[in-house]
């Protein structure tokens, strides 16, 4: 077993310019996407990334349960984010967390500002994400993988929105930290993005920055949403195709 699938902390996370899983700083972890997963759903999408496993189904638009949630002027977006008990190492209780609750706000916040939901008055959009394996980064997988869902649902979006994390390492920063590189590192940045208008929907930050590596954590933070979100695109753009040939 490599020293990467330990739980303890390694003395040093990056060794020789390369990190605890053989990337460099700027290096994003493999990425697969799928929509479409899910017959029952409105839409689905299916994302790994890296060691990450998401799933994610969306359901609506449609009338608002119970009645005292419906907004008179748009559609009510919820969103349930959970992290199945067998996703990380030790079992975890299979009812909501505080951390489930919290990112499962920070998530809705998150995808709102994409979503045409003046369109819909009086009716909910509901967005389940199940994490199936847990590795590090899972809020940004799963907002990456909810607008995914979306689209696939055909929810009108001003724009999908993509998400990653820029954190600090040994002293470095780095791109799309994993689980040991979280728990360990100095600082942890999660950001989404619209890719085509530029709009930031979500910039957290747990640690210490300076200025200037705070400037460049955003910049690498930009390129990285927007070669995610154009792996988005791509994965739509598969399905339909596919769905042409079998035509």
């Amino acid at each position: 077993m490599s020293s990467y699938n330990k739980v303890e902390a390694p003395k040093k996370l990056i060794k020789n310019g390369l990190r605890v899983d053989g990337r460099k700083p700027e290096e994003l972890r493999p990425i697969k996407m799928e929509v479409g997963v899910l017959d029952k759903a409105d839409g689905s999408a299916y994302v790994e990334h890296g060691r990450n496993k998401i799933l994610v189904a969306v359901y609506g638009p449609r009338e608002a349960h119970p009645k005292h949630i419906a907004l008179p002027d748009r559609a009510a977006l919820r969103c349930r984010y959970h992290m199945a008990p067998f996703s990380t190492e030790e079992r975890r209780s299979p009812a909501p967390s505080r951390r489930d609750m919290e990112l499962s706000k920070v998530i809705r916040e998150a995808l709102e500002p994409s979503i045409l939901t003046q369109l819909y008055p009086r009716t909910t959009i509901d967005v389940f994400i199940e994490i199936l394996q847990s590795d590090g980064g899972t809020r940004c997988a799963g907002i990456t993988g909810a607008s995914l869902a979306l689209a696939d649902a055909g929810i009108p979006l001003k724009d999908m929105v993509a998400a990653c994390a820029v954190g600090k390492v040994d002293g470095k920063l780095v791109l799309d930290l994993n689980d040991l590189e979280d728990k360990y590192g100095e600082a942890d940045m999660p950001i989404a993005l619209m890719p085509n208008t530029g709009k930031i929907t979500l910039l957290q930050m747990d640690g210490d920055l300076s200025t200037e590596e705070f400037n460049t954590a955003i910049e690498m933070a930009v390129e990285a949403c927007k070669k995610i979100g154009q792996m988005q695109r791509e994965s739509i753009r598969r399905k339909y195709l596919q769905g042409d040939k079998i035509a």
